[in-house]
């Protein structure tokens, strides 16, 4: 017999997908339903300039992880506060990457840019849809993993937050999680690649090519499709709203998810 906690998160985790359901049919796929244009705007940088963008993001990615390990030879970290640190550092140079490319080489306000009581709301939507489909997408691929003899290893994040027992280490680690890693991976995979080449490439492209970087990102096979899916719903959310503040917190409140199953003893 599962622990009481248990039982009560699996039935929380039911009750999700269940709704994300509902809101699948309701929203996307009644014939009864509301069908409104996309509210992204075209990005009409030229290539020379998304060439620069991916530069600053890059070249400051790499500045911050190599001043990260510079720091580390001062006050050697190991394991997972080693990690936890670096992983800061990269998602800070990915920041200040994108800072520099809109302040110095793009003048113009970003599509959807800041967070508004909406965003919430259509965030809140997009991550319970995604549920569902995460789930669809995870089963046969796992399944497929399985026969073809792979190794289903967890992320090593996963291990971490299992693992954890420092309060502070954890509160950083819960920070990234939820506020970083959302904040970075939204503005350089959907406001960056994703809009840059919808109206570039063929639609199906556009939606596939930064959602399969985004699953790669991650490092970890298992969970390969089922990101890639997440990516392409966050995309089609953040085409449908024209804000990017729709993907973040749909990302944030799925990441957000992921540690509290990690906590309640079910993933």
């Amino acid at each position: 017999m599962p622990a009481p906690s248990v039982a009560a998160a699996v039935c929380v985790e039911f009750a999700l997908i269940l709704g994300g359901l509902i809101l699948l049919w309701r929203l996307v796929f009644d014939p009864a339903a509301p069908r409104s244009p996309p509210q992204l705007t075209a990005w009409t940088i030229p290539t020379t300039e998304f060439v620069r963008f991916l530069l600053a993001v890059v070249c400051c990615t790499l500045v911050a992880s190599t001043v990260g390990e510079l720091l580390l030879k001062l006050r050697p970290l190991a394991g997972p506060p080693k990690i936890i640190f670096l992983t800061g550092c990269s998602q800070a140079g990915m920041l200040a990457g994108i800072a520099i490319f809109k302040l110095t080489i793009e003048r113009l306000t970003l599509s959807g840019a800041g967070l508004r009581a909406s965003d919430f709301v259509s965030g809140a939507v997009t991550f319970l849809i995604s549920l569902p489909i995460m789930v669809i997408i995870s089963l046969p691929w796992r399944g497929l993993l399985k026969l073809c003899g792979f190794d289903l290893g967890k992320q090593d994040l996963v291990d971490m937050f299992a693992n954890a027992r420092s309060p502070l280490l954890l509160t950083v680690m819960i920070v990234l999680a939820t506020v970083t890693a959302p904040l970075v991976e939204e503005l350089v995979f959907r406001a960056g690649f994703f809009r840059y080449f919808r109206t570039r490439v063929p639609r199906w492209a556009a939606l596939l090519g930064p959602a399969c970087l985004f699953g790669a990102l991650h490092q970890n096979l298992a969970s390969f499709a089922p990101l890639v899916g997440l990516g392409i719903v966050f995309s089609l959310a953040y085409e449908r709203t024209g804000r990017i503040g729709t993907a973040i917190v749909a990302h944030s409140l799925f990441n957000l998810y992921a540690v509290a199953q990690v906590f309640a003893g079910i993933s």
